[in-house]
């Protein structure tokens, strides 16, 4: 009988959407794409990282940055600088890069100190070396359906989404949040995909009503747990965005795991999911970003 009940509770739990296996196997075919790259035409993908400051979490994400992409045969390079340094001193840095013909990638880690101008900083980096895809140009190119360096965690959500369902055209997605990192481009991207899409946001009214609508739920609003149960469509693919540290140390996402994994159909989880598959976009869109600079044919990854 218990083992019957343990069936039965399983059955009715959603399916995890695993975002480690799912970087692991996009990561795998960057690298096969890096090595043939250089040995057909003996170029090496160079990604630049500018680390402003000592802020822990970017000081972690950047040491996996840096582990990843010497892994993948990118030729990786970190700008460490003090969290007293200037705006313009940054952007004779930003500037440097931008001519430098080895660096085909470049990425600041934001957040920037508070006496930084982060749009400016973003605004200087060369649209074509932006594989953070936060240029106005690139955002303006992806809002118009044309190529472009598309946000690294979009791209992962959107590569998890597919891995579950294979044809988008005509599903109702609710993303939860409207912000430039992510929000807005994975609305583009649904839209690209032929969905019906919505975006709820701080002024939505009742927006647990419109998100239990939703076919696929993405949640990018950067508030701990606060989508539960009662949000969520039975069966629905659930994208949890949101990485949040509780007063006791724990990571949560901006989806209440625990109450939500028993409503919807797939889910990811918080760490696990979105996450790893950032990184691995990062790295993809490298290599990408290296083939059209070089004029290359751009491969398909994964």
């Amino acid at each position: 009988m218990k083992a019957e009940r343990a069936m039965e509770t399983q059955k009715e739990q959603a399916a995890l959407i695993n975002g480690r296996a799912a970087a692991k196997a996009f990561r795998a075919s960057v690298s096969a794409h890096v090595d043939a790259l250089i040995k057909a035409h003996g170029i090496q993908p160079g990604l630049s990282v500018v680390l402003v400051g000592d802020d822990p979490a970017s000081a972690i994400y950047v040491r996996d940055k840096e582990k990843k992409a010497q892994r993948a045969g990118i030729n990786g390079q970190t700008h460490r600088l003090p969290k007293e340094t200037s705006q313009d001193d940054l952007l004779a840095l930003v500037k440097r890069l931008n001519a430098d013909k080895d660096v085909h990638g470049i990425l600041v880690q934001l957040p920037l100190p508070d006496h930084i101008d982060t749009d400016a900083v973003l605004a200087a980096i060369d649209p074509a070396k932006d594989v953070d895809g936060l240029h106005v140009q690139n955002i303006g190119l992806l809002a118009a359906g044309e190529p472009a360096m598309v946000p690294c965690t979009p791209m992962g959500c959107m590569i998890l989404i597919r891995s579950v369902i294979k044809n988008l055209s005509g599903l109702h997605a609710v993303v939860v949040g409207r912000s430039k990192l992510a929000g807005k481009p994975v609305a583009e991207l649904l839209l690209h995909e032929n969905c019906t899409v919505t975006i709820c946001h701080s002024r939505t009214h009742n927006p647990a009503h419109i998100a239990r609508q939703a076919d696929i739920l993405v949640v990018a609003a950067g508030r701990p747990k606060m989508v539960k149960a009662d949000w969520i469509k039975s069966g629905a693919v659930v994208i949890d965005v949101g990485i949040n540290r509780l007063d006791d140390g724990t990571i949560c996402g901006d989806v209440d795991f625990d109450e939500a994994v028993k409503v919807a159909g797939h889910i990811t989880p918080v760490p696990g999911g979105v996450g790893p598959m950032t990184i691995a976009c990062l790295l993809g869109n490298t290599l990408i970003a290296a083939c059209r600079q070089t004029g290359v044919d751009v491969p398909h990854i994964g």
